[in-house]
């Protein structure tokens, strides 16, 4: 009890020094509170970011992994030149087929799935694409098949999967296996101006809904009879049936064929939607097969159209249960299972990942300075004090005793400012937070634009925004944390190639958790043993005899 009254008279006599320690603690500690807080919303944003958001799933062919192995072994038996014949027979017969792509949609993990089967058909006289050229980019003779030429690649947006085919014909017919198919369309959302949209029986075979810009092209209203021929035999001719027309969110062109003009297949404008049921009834689905003959004279069989199946889940820890149960369920290595939501979930999270890394290490940096001028104020404390404990001594009070004592007012101090400056840093921690996430957003957006302004492309496509459009939040066992995030963009709903729309987590609104005031009261704990260790070193080493002595 002597040494707690003895420290706290201490701490109220030398009330300058203290006060001056407090404030140093002060500032340490709301600098740790605001690294903290920053580095919890990062954690919660990571954890939970996709907890209960609905995310989608693909299953895809690992083609660099079938590559790279068809490469080595075909280097190491040729030399240096690949075996093109090798890597192409790797490749082949990979697709998996729908009745595969259902298989795996019956698992526990999936909660729906829908996809889509794209195929390529070419204009007639009669019915012609969009094209701001006197003639389409491709004509129905070309020689080149639909299934040869398609370029798979990930769909993007919350129900993505949808893929961005390149074909040499002038439209693309996609069978939609659903509503929610339709919806997650991959040239983005539209709306109907009119008609309706056809539905997914037999009775509605032959039946499609066109855009707005393809209807007024060609002069077409709801009821109009389009023809069209295939895209490998000009011959071979459809006879389809517009029951509805649409208009797309974005009336921006797709194509992708750079100077001279793509093909027009490529253009939002030019897709013609129908059911799965019509490019069966056609022989234009996955499952029916298309001869084409190349320049050369050689033919090749493949399918007449391309899948593209989507699973969706629940939230992101069922996405990652359904790549172990498909593994389990039998898919082969040679696949690999993605979900783009995940993908750029993760993607805008990189300016809160990288202020959390800068708050660690200003928050590491704060404390070694903050730790070394305790350790220097208590020095000079210790050595200012050298007669009082050279008398204490000497009166038979315990070294340890002494030692103990100036720990504790050590302590007293170091919490009075800790408390202080958590105070602080929680009403701060918020703006503060925010406008150091508001640089960390607008120089990754900087990046991102001179990037693309490299290549000679815009920032990011239309439907880009910087803003927050949606908040995922959890709360801890305090009062909880959350972020304010951006839900991931729809489709490429005519985008500019290569850029990516993103939409960053803009800001935070993280509160002190209990768990945050346990890592500063050992933040506390550790200054203040760090610095009590210097002044009990020197009084351990003090003699009291010596002390009064060099004082007389």
């Amino acid at each position: 009890m002597f040494v707690f009254k003895n420290a706290w008279k201490s701490v109220i006599r030398n009330k300058g020094r203290n006060i001056l320690i407090a404030i140093i603690v002060a500032i340490i500690a709301a600098a740790a509170t605001i690294g903290l807080s920053i580095r919890q919303s990062a954690n919660t944003a990571r954890e939970t970011g996709l907890e209960n958001t609905s995310v989608t799933g693909q299953i895809s062919v690992d083609r660099s992994k079938l590559i790279n192995a068809s490469s080595t072994s075909s280097s190491s038996s040729s030399g240096s030149q690949p075996d093109f014949s090798a890597i192409r027979e790797a490749l082949s017969d990979k697709e998996l087929s729908l009745s595969d792509y259902q298989k795996y949609a019956k698992l526990s993990s999936v909660s729906s799935s829908y996809y889509t089967e794209t195929t390529s058909l070419a204009e007639t006289d009669s019915f012609q694409p969009v094209s701001t050229t006197s003639s389409s980019s491709s004509s129905s003779s070309s020689s080149s098949g639909s299934s040869d030429s398609n370029a798979q690649q990930p769909g993007g947006g919350m129900g993505g999967g949808m893929e961005s085919t390149t074909s040499s014909g002038d439209f693309q017919l996609v069978g939609f296996s659903s509503d929610e198919a339709v919806k997650n369309a991959s040239n983005g959302s539209f709306t109907m101006t009119s008609g309706e949209v056809f539905d997914y029986t037999t009775s509605s075979d032959k039946q499609v809904i066109i855009s707005k810009s393809l209807a007024d092209f060609n002069n077409l209203k709801v009821g109009s009879t389009i023809t069209v021929a295939s895209a490998t035999d000009s011959s071979k001719t459809y006879s389809l049936k517009v029951v509805g027309i649409y208009k797309n969110t974005t009336e921006s062109s797709t194509s992708t064929g750079g100077p001279g003009g793509g093909s027009t297949a490529n253009d939002a404008a030019n897709a013609i939607y129908t059911s799965v049921s019509t490019l069966k009834a056609l022989g234009l689905d996955a499952s029916s097969k298309v001869t084409t003959t190349d320049s050369s004279g050689n033919s090749t069989s493949s399918a007449a159209a391309q899948i593209s199946y989507t699973y969706v889940f629940n939230d992101e820890s069922s996405f990652k249960s359904f790549k172990t149960q498909a593994k389990k369920a039998g898919l082969s290595s040679d696949y690999t299972v993605s979900s783009a939501d995940v993908e750029e979930y993760e993607s805008s999270l990189i300016p809160l990942n990288n202020l959390s890394q800068f708050a660690l290490t200003l928050l590491l940096i704060v404390l070694g300075v903050g730790a070394v001028v305790l350790i220097v104020l208590s020095l000079f404390n210790v050595r200012e004090r050298k007669y009082e404990v050279g008398v204490l001594t000497a009166m038979g009070v315990k070294k340890s005793k002494v030692a103990a004592q100036f720990a504790i007012e050590l302590l007293i101090v170091t919490m009075i400012g800790l408390g202080i400056g958590a105070v602080a840093g929680a009403a701060t921690s918020v703006p503060v937070s925010n406008q150091l996430l508001a640089s960390q957003v607008a120089q990754q957006e900087s990046e991102t634009s001179s990037q693309q302004a490299q290549f000679g492309r815009g920032a990011a496509g239309p439907g880009t925004s910087s803003g927050s459009s949606s908040s995922s939040s959890s709360s801890g066992s305090g009062t909880g944390s959350g972020t304010q995030a951006a839900a991931p963009t729809q489709g490429n709903g005519g985008g500019q190639f290569g850029a990516q729309a993103v939409d960053y987590v803009s800001s935070v609104n993280s509160t002190v958790s209990l768990s945050m005031v346990g890592q500063l009261i050992l933040i506390g704990l550790g200054l203040t043993l760090l610095s009590a260790l210097v002044g009990v070193i020197f009084v351990m080493r003090y003699e009291p005899l010596q002390i009064l002595a060099d004082r007389s």
